[in-house]
């Protein structure tokens, strides 16, 4: 029974968590993805209910005062991510299984709030030294960006043992094979 199920992917920016989703995603014709809203402006070739509901602070704000949310955090200075209930309720009304992309905040209190209906997963980075290169590599952010993506990730890590399963991405493929085992065991 997958209905009202959830999985949840967190890790530091720059692991891995949303490739290993989108490899996911191919697998299992159930899973849906979350969109996450976010008071921050888009990134170029980013659209607006595809890869975020891009909203003003205030309009962000307001919807939190509504308790339109199921968690949302201040991520950095200005800046809010969150879950909307409306956006779970859409996917579970499909009969599908809602698949989040959330920092570790986000994961941390999704869980708390879904219980033994979600299967939370923290994606590990090899190393430090292997983030950072990623988080470069990717060509996103700014050096400003990065520097604080990179100290944000030291208590990030911190966190990995309050998730069900912590899988290391060292090599994609292995561990896009290691997801997929936990949550087939998960899914039943």
């Amino acid at each position: 029974m997958i209905n009202g199920k959830a999985i949840l992917f967190s890790a530091p920016s720059g692991c891995g968590k949303t490739t290993i989703i989108k490899e996911l995603m191919k697998h299992f014709p159930c899973f849906d993805f979350s969109i996450s809203a976010t008071s921050r402006l888009p990134r170029q070739g980013e659209v607006d209910g595809r890869d975020y509901y891009f909203l003003s602070h205030e309009a962000f704000m307001q919807r939190v005062a509504e308790g339109q949310f199921v968690e949302w955090e201040e991520v950095y200075q200005g800046t809010c991510y969150g879950t909307l209930r409306s956006e779970m309720q859409r996917i579970w009304d499909m009969g599908k299984v809602v698949v989040f992309d959330v920092d570790v905040n986000g994961g941390r209190n999704l869980k708390r709030h879904l219980g033994s209906e979600a299967l939370s997963i923290f994606v590990m980075p090899p190393s430090i030294e292997v983030l950072e290169q990623r988080l470069r590599t990717r060509g996103t952010d700014s050096e400003e960006a990065i520097v604080r993506r990179l100290a944000r990730s030291g208590e990030e890590l911190s966190h990995a043992s309050e998730f069900d399963v912590t899988i290391v991405n060292d090599e994609l493929s292995r561990a896009v094979d290691e997801a997929r085992r936990v949550i087939e065991t998960f899914l039943g």
